[in-house]
């Protein structure tokens, strides 16, 4: 079966970006902080981890087989000029398909339909890997529509104070989770892996 799991990079206090959706330069302190390179899909992206974090890094790239993201990262990242860094197809939830892009491609599809008609999209792309979900309102959705395995957490040692959660406007709180059954320390991030607890 293949395995939906969500990620980000987080603050201790609980952040994936700050208040105005940045807050950026803080969280991501740890993808230039080592001397090892781990190459991605676009040539003017080269992460320089520590040793220990970039086998984390390639680790998650051979695991995982498609993504899901919302409109608004999508949006964000001017759809990372045409193709995901990790070198996925990428599945956009949406209400419309952005002006100028195909409805499907080898780099996106984009569904208007729901987050589990999405879900379904990204498996059927993934094949035996995984699915990756973007943190933030998708991560929600695909957890308030129990489709959610894994949580995965890069987690920096800087406080926000404020900001966007993981899981943003979440309405079935309390979510337990299993784990850590992953912990691999890097420099200046510590990455952490959860089981989702099966509803009762």
């Amino acid at each position: 079966m293949t395995k939906v799991t969500t990620g980000a990079t987080m603050s201790l206090d609980g952040y994936i970006a700050d208040a105005s959706h940045g807050g950026f330069e803080r969280l991501f302190q740890w993808y230039g902080s080592g001397d090892v390179e781990t190459p991605t899909a676009n040539p003017e992206m080269t992460f320089r981890t520590s040793a220990a974090s970039a086998q984390h890094l390639r680790d998650l790239n051979a695991r995982t087989g498609a993504l899901v993201v919302g409109r608004r990262l999508f949006d964000m990242t001017s759809g990372w000029g045409g193709r995901h860094p990790m070198d996925v197809p990428v599945v956009v939830v949406t209400h419309t398909v952005p002006e100028g892009w195909e409805p499907e491609s080898d780099s996106f599809v984009f569904v208007t339909d729901g987050i589990a008609s999405a879900i379904d999209r990204a498996k059927a792309l993934a094949g035996d890997k995984q699915v990756g979900v973007n943190g933030g309102t998708i991560a929600a959705q695909v957890v308030e529509a129990g489709l959610l395995d894994e949580v995965h957490v890069d987690l920096v040692p800087v406080v926000l104070g404020a900001g966007i959660p993981l899981f943003a406007a979440l309405t079935i709180a309390p979510l337990q989770l299993d784990g850590p059954f992953r912990v691999v320390e890097g420099d200046g991030v510590t990455h952490l892996a959860y089981r989702v607890r099966p509803a009762a």
